[in-house]
Order: C-alpha cells, then sequence, then structure tokens
C-alpha cells in the first residue's frame, strides 16, 4: 500500500485495537504543522483580517460609516473575548471544537456578502470573533502538544504563518478588487469560497489518531518529566497581563493601516499594498520562529518582539509616506504571530498539557485589548482629525509590556533549564 504525504503509518498494533483504527493513519509532523497553518490563515486571515482590506471597499459602497466600520470591529474582538472565556469552562473535544468553528467562519464569511444590515453584520463579527477564537486555542493547543508527541515541537512557529498567509492573500485580492471596481459583498463570496477550499485541505488531519508510544528495547516505557503543576501566580497573572498588551497594540494598526494609508496619502495606489506588505512581515516573522531552538528564554524574545512592533506603530504616526509605511508595515507584521508563538510556549512551558486553560485566558485579556482599540483610535480621530494620536497610544502599550517581560526575565529566571519536556 502506498503511503500518502505527511502520513505515517502506525506501527503494528495489539489484537485488541479495532481494525477501524488500524485503517487510519497518523498525521506527520509537517501535516499537523501545515494544518496549524492553515486553520489560522482561515479563522484569522480571512474570519478576522479579511474585515480590514474589505472595510475600504465597503466604505467606498456606502454601506457603512467609519463609525460604524469601528463598530464591526470593536463586536468581533468582544466575540473574540466570548469565544476565550468559553474555551476556559468547558472541557470539549478539542477536534471537535476545531472543525465546528472553521465551518462557522465560512458559513458566516459568506453571511457577510448577504442583505441584512448592519444588525446582521454586527452578529455575523461577533460570532465570527468567537469562532476565530475556538480555532486560536484548540488547534494550537491540539498542534502544538501533537508536535510534542512526534519530537518536532520547534514546528509549532510554522503554524503561526498562518494569518499571515492569510492576510497576504486577502490583502492582495482586495487589492485587484479595488482596481476592477469590485462591490465589497464580491468579496466577502470569493473569500467564504476560499475558505471552504481551505476546510477541505485540513478536515482529515485533525481526525488522525495520536502516535503509538514506543517501547524500548528492554521493555519498560520511557520516563516522561514531571508535568508542571498549573497556578494562577505571579508569573501567570504578569504574562497575561503583557499579552493583552499586546492585543492593544497592533489592533489600531490591524483595523485601520488601509484607512489610514488613504487618508495620510489620498488617490496613492500604495493604499491598499501595506496591508499585504504586513501580512509579508508575518510570514516571515513566523517562520524564524521555527529556527529559534527550544532553550531560548521566551520572555526575552517576546521583549525584543514587543520593542519592535512599538516602533513599528510609532514610524506610521511620524512617518506617513509610502517608505514610513512600508517600513512601519513591516515592523508591525515580523512580530505579530512571533510573540504569539513565544507566548504559547510560555503557556506549555508552565502549565504543561493543561497549557489550552491557560492559553485562553491570555486570549481573554488579548481581547480586551482588541476591544479597546478601535473606540479610542475613533474617539481620537473625531478630536483630532487623525490617527497618530492613537498609535501613539498603542505604542506606549507595547513598550510597556516589553518592560513587563525584562522584570519576569530577571526577576523570574527559568534557571538555565531547558523548557518543559513536550514543549
Amino acid at each position: 500500500m502506498r503511503r500518502q504525504p505527511g502520513f505515517r503509518h502506525m506501527p503494528s498494533a495489539n489484537a485488541d485495537i479495532s481494525s477501524g483504527l488500524l485503517t487510519r493513519q497518523t498525521a506527520g509532523p509537517w501535516a499537523v504543522a501545515l494544518a496549524g497553518l492553515v486553520s489560522l490563515a482561515l479563522a484569522m486571515g480571512i474570519g478576522r483580517f479579511a474585515f480590514t482590506p474589505l472595510l475600504p471597499m465597503m466604505l467606498h459602497d456606502g454601506t457603512v460609516s467609519l463609525a460604524e466600520g469601528s463598530a464591526l470591529a470593536t463586536l468581533n474582538y468582544i466575540g473574540y473575548l466570548l469565544g476565550a472565556l468559553l474555551c476556559l469552562f468547558i472541557r470539549p473535544d478539542p477536534v471537535r471544537m476545531v472543525r465546528g468553528a472553521l465551518v462557522l467562519t465560512v458559513v458566516l464569511t459568506l453571511a457577510m456578502a448577504l442583505p441584512g444590515g448592519m444588525v446582521a453584520w454586527l452578529a455575523w463579527r461577533t460570532l465570527a470573533g468567537i469562532a476565530s477564537a475556538v480555532v486560536m486555542v484548540y488547534a494550537t493547543a491540539w498542534c502544538m502538544q501533537r508536535l510534542a508527541e512526534l519530537d518536532h515541537p520547534t514546528l509549532g512557529g510554522l503554524m503561526f504563518c498562518g494569518p499571515g498567509v492569510g492576510i497576504v492573500i486577502t490583502g492582495v485580492s482586495a487589492f485587484g478588487m479595488v482596481a476592477g471596481h469590485w462591490l465589497a459583498n464580491w468579496g466577502w463570496m470569493t473569500f467564504a469560497v476560499l475558505g471552504a477550499v481551505m476546510l477541505a485541505l485540513v478536515w482529515r488531519v485533525f481526525g488522525s489518531p495520536p502516535p503509538a508510544l514506543h517501547t524500548p528495547c528492554g521493555g519498560s516505557a520511557p520516563t516522561l518529566a514531571p508535568a508542571p503543576t498549573p497556578k494562577l501566580d505571579l508569573e501567570t497573572w504578569a504574562l497575561t497581563l503583557a499579552y493583552g498588551l499586546a492585543g492593544f497594540g497592533y489592533i489600531i494598526t490591524a483595523t485601520f493601516l488601509p484607512v489610514i494609508a488613504r487618508q495620510a496619502m489620498p488617490g496613492s495606489v500604495w493604499a491598499d499594498l501595506f496591508w499585504p506588505i504586513l501580512g509579508a512581515g508575518v510570514m516571515v516573522g513566523a517562520y524564524l520562529v521555527t529556527r529559534v531552538g527550544m532553550h531560548h528564554d521566551n520572555r526575552r524574545m517576546m521583549m525584543m518582539l514587543y520593542t519592535m512592533q512599538a516602533i513599528g506603530v510609532g514610524v506610521a504616526a511620524v512617518w506617513p509616506t509610502v517608505a514610513g509605511f512600508a517600513l512601519s508595515s513591516l515592523l508591525v507584521g515580523l512580530p505579530f504571530t512571533a510573540l504569539v508563538s513565544f507566548a504559547m510556549r510560555e503557556a506549555r512551558r508552565l502549565w504543561g498539557q493543561r497549557a489550552s486553560k491557560l492559553i485562553g485566558l491570555m486570549t481573554a485579556a488579548y481581547a480586551l485589548g482588541q476591544i479597546a482599540g478601535p473606540p479610542l483610535a475613533t474617539a481620537l480621530v473625531a478630536r483630532t482629525g487623525g490617527f497618530s494620536a492613537s498609535l501613539a497610544v498603542a505604542a506606549g502599550a507595547l513598550l510597556l509590556g516589553a518592560l513587563i517581560y525584562v522584570w519576569m526575565w530577571r526577576a523570574l529566571p527559568v534557571g538555565g533549564k531547558p523548557a518543559h519536556a513536550g514543549v
């Protein structure tokens, strides 16, 4: 029987294992990492961030105002918070949750193209936020756990290229749609079809069985390092607070970048290209994480990434030119999911196999930061006539997050030990 690419045949099983399980194959590490990548590209790149390049089209079509667009973004982030809180209080089958949330993402993307107006759109964007949080928590935890079992934990960084892939695809597509004078609802329909294709690609991987544990020749099972005891201590709360500041720090740029660029450079063809540049930075940054060994202190890495992103956010405020926006997009994009990857690593170091609960708590804090961003930006635009003030506040929040990690790195050292086995 021929092997399918990306999958491993399970080793010989005991006679008491059902024959149905024998016909299934364990997904290999690359298949798992790519499934995580595609899932996050769908849930985040399309389910959440397709709204960013489509917002200028919706504004042009007259279907929403800037304040209404901000409300749609805010409800999406509120949904993200609700989804994160849901993950804290339920103990479901992760595979069913991921599959169901991805299906819901495709349906809700299509729903944005249908008649209904603001009331319906607010509901769809809220539900889309819930779905994206569920995928972020459970797909991330499932993939990281499976990669640890397959002894390829560093491939976990690859899946965080997914949001960048989605951002590039939707951003470049929206650029072509604007050139072709498309209506925004045509864009939503196109992204729904693309999402359905992506869903089909990952469906089977999430249903694959776990790898069999190999027993040494001596007959005794391998000795595993003891799992850490989950506890809500000072270190956990500091990590959660800093992660929430990251949510606030990037969200104004991530929500309004094409609008900010169009306001600063009316009529410029570049205005719609800065978003895919940001997405390309996301992909590069996430890939580079896979080249960073597990022995590095996650807090130190996040300290540097927060500082880089703060500089990127600030550049857009002080240098609103083609070169400035391009540099800003790149510096905001490079750390975007890279810092998420290191934060998830740190969550697994602290809580081991129960990290999904801590990831849920951190995701809730991240969502609170996101919720605060768009209303603040809208209020400051109304007061100052531009986005510079809100971008400055966002950059300050990121610098504060970096300082928290500096304190954690110095006051709460890991002790030079490698990360928890299986991270």
